[in-house]
C-alpha cells in the first residue's frame, strides 16, 4: 500500500511536548508507539531534525518507516541521512519497493548508494545489520594522527571504541586498536605497534547474525568487522546491533515454538486479517496432522471395543510423548542456535537421547503403575481382574512413547536445519502432533503383546 504524505500541522501540541520534556529518549519512543501514526507523524515533523534522528535511531520504535512516508516531502530525506547507516537501511527494509524507492529518491546519491548496498545483504546476516560509519586509520599513522582523527570524525561515527587500521593501498584490514590501548601509549607509537599484533576477528557479510554474537560473546569485543573476500572492510556490526537482532530472533523463535508465523509487529498493533494469517495456516496444517490420530484410532476399533478401559490412558499417553518431544527440541535449538552442536553431531545426540528417553520413560511408567495400583486397591476405581495387566501396558506404552518423543524431538531440529529450514519451525505443536499419531501405534502395539488372550 503505497503512502501519501501529508502536511505537517501548523504548531507543536504542548501537551504533547510536555509528555516527552525530561524523559529518556527510549521512555519517549515507548510513548510514540502508543501514539496514532498521523499523530506521530504530525507533531514529530516540528520538532528539531537532530531529536527526530534521534528517535529514529532507536531499534524500538515501531513503524518507523510509516512515520517517514507521512512527513512532508524532503524532510524524511533528511532524516534518512542523519540517521545511522544499518537503521536507515533497517527502516527502508520493512517497507514494500514502491514506498522505498520514493524514499530513496529523495537522498543524494552518495546517501541512496550505501543504503542501497546495505539492502542487497539478506535479512539475518552480518551485512544486513552493519553500519558504514566506523572510524579508520591507514598504517602508516601514528597514535597522535589516530588521536586528532579520531576527534574529527567521532561526531559522525557509530561507535569510536574501535579502530580499524587498513592498508593505504588496497583497504585491507591489518590491525583493530580499542581507544583503550590508542590512548596508552606515547603519541609517536605508530599505530600498527599499539595492542597485540594478531590477525583481526572480523566475519564476511552473509554470515549469520548469530555467528556475529557468538564472536563478540566469546572474545569480548564491542564491534566485529565485515569484510570481503579481500580482506577489505565493508562496515561493522556493533555489540547493540547484535543484542537488538538477537531479541528480535529470540522473539520469532518463541512465536514459532507456539506455532506462529513469526511477526515483529507489537501484539495490539497487529490486525485482525493479519492475525488471522499468521495463526490459520499452522493451525491447519497441525489440525490435518491431528487427523491421523483418529485414523490411528479406527484401525484400533475392535481392540478399543473390547478393553474400553484402555481409552482412559490414551491423553496420558499422548500429553507424556509430546511433553518429552517438546523438551527435546528446546534444547537442541537453543543449542544448535548457539553453536554449541553442528549437524556432523546428530549421532552423538540420538546416542545421549535413547537411553535418556528410556529412563524418563520408566519414570512415568512407574508413576503411572503405582497410580493405577493404589486406585484399584483402594477402591477409587475398578479397572477389572486384568488389571495388573492393564497397569503393566501403559507403564511399557509410556516407555516406548516417551522415548519415541525424545528421539523424535532431538532429530527434527538436525533434519529441518539440513533441508535448509529455520530449526525453530520444529515446533512444540508440530512435535507433539508427530508424537501423537506414533504414540497411539505404539501405545496399541504394546497392548496387543500384552492384553493378547485376555482382554484382547
Amino acid at each position: 500500500m503505497r503512502h501519501t504524505p501529508r502536511a505537517a500541522s501548523s504548531a507543536v501540541d504542548p501537551m504533547f511536548v510536555a509528555e516527552m520534556a525530561g524523559e529518556h529518549i527510549a521512555d519517549v519512543v515507548a510513548l510514540l508507539n502508543d501514539r496514532d501514526l498521523e499523530q506521530v507523524a504530525s507533531q514529530l515533523a516540528r520538532l528539531p531534525i537532530p531529536y527526530i534522528v534521534e528517535i529514529f535511531d532507536r531499534p524500538e520504535l515501531t513503524r518507523p518507516g510509516e512515520i517517514l512516508l507521512e512527513f512532508p516531502e524532503g524532510l524524511a530525506g533528511r532524516i534518512l541521512t542523519a540517521m545511522s547507516a544499518d537503521r536507515a537501511a533497517a527502516t527502508l527494509r520493512d517497507l514494500d519497493g514502491a514506498d522505498r524507492n520514493r524514499l530513496l529518491t529523495g537522498l543524494e546519491a552518495d546517501t541512496a548508494a550505501e543504503l542501497k548496498l546495505l539492502l542487497t545483504y539478506p535479512a539475518d546476516t552480518a551485512g544486513s545489520i552493519m553500519t558504514t560509519e566506523f572510524i579508520s586509520v591507514p598504517t602508516s599513522y601514528s597514535a597522535a594522527e589516530t588521536l586528532r582523527h579520531l576527534k574529527e570524525v567521532e561526531a559522525t561515527r557509530e561507535t569510536i571504541y574501535a579502530i580499524h587500521v587498513l592498508d593505504p593501498g588496497t583497504r585491507a584490514l591489518k590491525r583493530v586498536v580499542t581507544l583503550r590501548q590508542l590512548i596508552g601509549v606515547t603519541p609517536e607509537t605508530p599505530i600498527l605497534a599499539v595492542g597485540p599484533d594478531r590477525i583481526p576477528v572480523a566475519v564476511p557479510a552473509d554470515a549469520d547474525r548469530e555467528e556475529v554474537a557468538r564472536l563478540i560473546s566469546i572474545h569480548d569485543l564491542l564491534a566485529v568487522p565485515v569484510v570481503n573476500e579481500r580482506q577489505q572492510l565493508l562496515g561493522i556490526v556493533t555489540v547493540d546491533d547484535v543484542i537488538d537482532a538477537i531479541l528480535a530472533e529470540s522473539t520469532e523463535d518463541v512465536q514459532k515454538f507456539g506455532g506462529v508465523e513469526a511477526t515483529t509487529e507489537p501484539s495490539l498493533q497487529i490486525g485482525f486479517r493479519e492475525m488471522i494469517r499468521k495463526r490459520a495456516g499452522w493451525l491447519c496444517a497441525l489440525f490435518v496432522g491431528e487427523m491421523l490420530t483418529a485414523s490411528a484410532m479406527q484401525h484400533f476399533e475392535g481392540e478399543l471395543a473390547r478393553a474400553v478401559v484402555l481409552t482412559l490412558f490414551i491423553p496420558l499417553i499422548m500429553s507424556s510423548g509430546g511433553n518429552s518431544g517438546s523438551q527435546a527440541t528446546s534444547l537442541l535449538i537453543r543449542a544448535l542456535a548457539l553453536g554449541q552442536l553442528r549437524l556432523r553431531d546428530w549421532w552423538r545426540v540420538a546416542l545421549r537421547e535413547l537411553p535418556t528417553g528410556l529412563a524418563l520413560g520408566l519414570i512415568l511408567g512407574v508413576i503411572a503403575i503405582i497410580r493405577i495400583a493404589i486406585w484399584q486397591i483402594g477402591g477409587i476405581y475398578d479397572y477389572g481382574v486384568h488389571w495388573p495387566l492393564i497397569a503393566l501396558t501403559v507403564g511399557a506404552g509410556l516407555v516406548g512413547v516417551v522415548t519415541f518423543g525424545s528421539m523424535a524431538g532431538s532429530m527434527l531440529p538436525f533434519l529441518l536445519k539440513r533441508l535448509g529450514f529455520d530449526p525453530a519451525s520444529a515446533s512444540a505443536p508440530f512435535v507433539a502432533t508427530l508424537v501423537d499419531v506414533t504414540g497411539l501405534v505404539i501405545y496399541f502395539s504394546v497392548a496387543l503383546a500384552i492384553l493378547s488372550g485376555t482382554l484382547l
